[in-house]
């Protein structure tokens, strides 16, 4: 399978908010990292998701037959990014899946952020997917989520 990590790149624009993603070389070198930024705290949780699910298979091969219904919450931010795309990776090894979509909302209440998202996807099926990386887990290496004027940022490791 070849190696794809530095031709994906991601930008996006719906509903009104912008995000966008790129991989990181030479961050680790048993791992792979990705930055993701959006103009909103909803839209940097959506293309780190995006960033996510393209690195463990191309979505547009992958089916919506499967479908995962997930809420978290946390007063900690970046701890419920961390534990958001850690349930992605989760569900990708538990119900052996990878993912079409993942639409998600996150909104403040109260004193907690609460993530409120569906994973959609298809079981895995190499003749029709093309899969990509087997990610391991979400590392704590490097991780940082912050915000730089009007715009998120994060970056993340993965271990794959």
């Amino acid at each position: 399978m070849p190696d794809r990590r530095r031709e994906d790149q991601g930008e996006s624009t719906c509903l009104s908010m912008t995000f966008s993603f790129r991989f990181l070389d030479d961050v680790a070198l048993a791992d792979l990292a990705f930055e993701a930024e959006g103009d909103s705290i909803q839209a940097l949780f959506a293309g780190a998701t995006q960033a996510l699910l393209t690195t463990l298979a191309d979505p547009a091969t992958v089916g919506s037959s499967w479908e995962r219904r997930i809420q978290r919450q946390d007063a900690d931010l970046p701890q419920l990014l961390f534990d958001w795309l850690s349930d992605i990776v989760y569900w990708k090894d538990a119900a052996g899946v990878v993912f079409h979509d993942a639409p998600l909302t996150v909104a403040r209440e109260g004193g907690q952020w609460v993530l409120t998202a569906r994973l959609i996807g298809d079981p895995v099926n190499r003749e029709e997917q093309e899969l990509r990386s087997d990610v391991k887990g979400v590392t704590k290496h490097l991780y940082e989520l912050r915000q730089v004027n009007d715009r998120w940022t994060t970056r993340v490791v993965l271990d794959v």
